[in-house]
């Protein structure tokens, strides 16, 4: 039964569509949401522009969308998790049961499921619809002091969080972030909130620029030279571009003994980069992947006012124009954060 509820869809590569879905039919564990916002992700651009995301091709019409917010319209039949009305941030990663080699403490890592990723077939619709069932587990209740306009960027904040909790304590330390897309400037506003000293910006384009500057870089770099990376000598570095570039600029813009949390996705394949840098110099690689439980501490930072994010949102559109606001997100020049508005 079809009764009034629409999703953004990716039928393949440059088909996106509003389709109408089946009203949802919660399981006992799932609450129905009235989504409000919906933050377009790189993942569900490159679903759009490319039918894949990484290695993640797509294989039939998926629902996209992960970092959704919005308000509990039915509680879960089970008494679980959060109640009608409540506002409701969503987590949306589902952990293998089996972690492998992984220990409990990293799920991100067990080869999970992921709301909007065709990762696996079939493929996990995602939670861009007027209304969705979500597992309570999902569901992480807002306080008053968070709008749900900045709550929207609870899921990639998260992302830029883990980042930073990969490298550890960056207390008083000197932190390089190459990439000001809307992860890059999260991850900013991420190190300014836990303490670093001094946290310098590289990108391509001046209006990432300015926005890394309103959350909070006290230096930005436009297309550097070679002796303007030399002089960064940065404690820490974040590499959010997912460029072979941005990761040689992190590699040669970090300090003897230095750490880099690579959370940009580069593409398969060897990348040409300075690596014997990175062994003279004994830098730590980190990867960075998705993200656990850091959720929560974002949540409680944003109630707090520890994390400031709201200047990454440059845009909120409704839902009806979904193909033009993918268009305004894939350009840097004018965009970071491009919201869908669900309401209306």
């Amino acid at each position: 039964m079809t009764t009034d509820n629409h999703a953004i869809v990716i039928h393949q590569e440059g088909d996106l569509r509003i389709d109408e879905i089946p009203s949802p039919v919660p399981a006992p564990d799932e609450a129905v949401i009235d989504v409000v916002y919906g933050g377009i992700c790189g993942s569900d651009l490159h679903y759009w522009r490319h039918g894949a995301a990484g290695e993640s091709i797509l294989r039939a019409p998926m629902v996209l969308g992960h970092e959704v917010v919005g308000v509990v319209r039915t509680a879960a039949p089970d008494g679980s998790g959060p109640w009608v009305g409540a506002r409701v941030a969503v987590h949306p990663a589902t952990p293998a049961k089996e972690y492998l080699r992984h220990p409990a403490d990293r799920p991100n890592l067990s080869g999970g499921g992921y709301l909007g990723s065709a990762a696996r077939f079939p493929h996990r619709d995602g939670a861009f619809a007027q209304r969705v069932a979500l597992p309570t587990r999902m569901l992480r209740v807002l306080p008053d002091e968070i709008d749900l306009r900045e709550a929207a960027l609870i899921e990639p904040a998260s992302v830029a969080w883990h980042a930073v909790s990969r490298i550890g304590d960056v207390t008083g330390l000197s932190a390089l972030v190459v990439g000001c897309g809307p992860i890059g400037l999260l991850a900013i506003a991420v190190l300014k909130a836990r303490g670093a000293s001094e946290v310098t910006a590289v990108d391509l384009h001046d209006r990432p620029l300015e926005v890394a500057r309103e959350v909070g870089a006290d230096r930005v770099l436009k297309q550097p030279d070679d002796a303007d990376v030399a002089a960064i000598d940065a404690d820490v570095v974040i590499e959010s571009s997912g460029h072979h570039s941005g990761l040689d600029i992190a590699i040669r813009g970090a300090t003897r003994g230095g750490a880099i949390a690579m959370v940009g996705l580069l593409p398969s394949g060897p990348q040409p980069v300075q690596i014997s840098l990175a062994i003279a110099r004994e830098l730590d690689l980190l990867g960075s992947f998705r993200f656990n439980d850091e959720i929560d501490e974002v949540i409680r930072a944003l109630a707090d006012g520890a994390l400031a994010v709201s200047p990454v949102v440059s845009h909120v559109e409704s839902w009806r124009s979904a193909e033009g606001a993918f268009a305004i997100a894939a350009d840097p020049t004018v965009s970071s954060k491009v919201l869908l508005d669900f309401r209306h």
